[in-house]
């Protein structure tokens, strides 16, 4: 199963991977021009980092993410949401026109939503599925609190 992530990670790594993690550090870079907006280039920059290596990664929702992180989320939507979920979405109609690219689209529809509120997450490793007729659900294994 790890080699399998390895080799989508690294298929999606050279086809749209770094293009997206060049969207996502340029939103960060812009982000952090102000000092109000540098929690915004924060999320960008992690944003990044999963934007490269999304397979075998999920994002939940971080403990203690309240009405800061909802207002931020609201501000993030109307200045860089929508254009990165955009550039998701027809990267994803992209991939699924062919049947090899089918899975590169679904991880880039699920990035969608990620790049479209992207405050009060984290990105954790999931659980490799208990077998074959559970393959599509994935289970996130956080890292305990320290």
């Amino acid at each position: 199963m790890d080699t399998l992530r390895t080799l989508l990670n690294l298929v999606w790594l050279v086809l749209h991977g770094w293009l997206l993690a060049l969207a996502y550090a340029l939103a960060g870079v812009v982000a952090c021009l102000f000092v109000v907006t540098i929690p915004f280039g924060i999320a960008a920059f992690r944003l990044a980092g999963f934007v490269v290596w999304p397979f075998g990664r999920t994002t939940v929702r971080a403990p203690g993410a309240g009405v800061a992180s909802a207002v931020g989320n609201l501000v993030w939507f109307l200045v860089a949401g929508w254009w990165l979920a955009l550039v998701h979405l027809v990267a994803g109609i992209a991939f699924c026109l062919t049947v090899v690219g089918i899975p590169f689209g679904v991880a880039s529809f699920r990035l969608a939503a990620v790049g479209l509120f992207p405050l009060g997450k984290r990105v954790v490793d999931s659980a490799p599925p208990r077998d074959w007729m559970h393959a599509g659900s994935s289970v996130a294994q956080a890292a305990p609190l320290r």
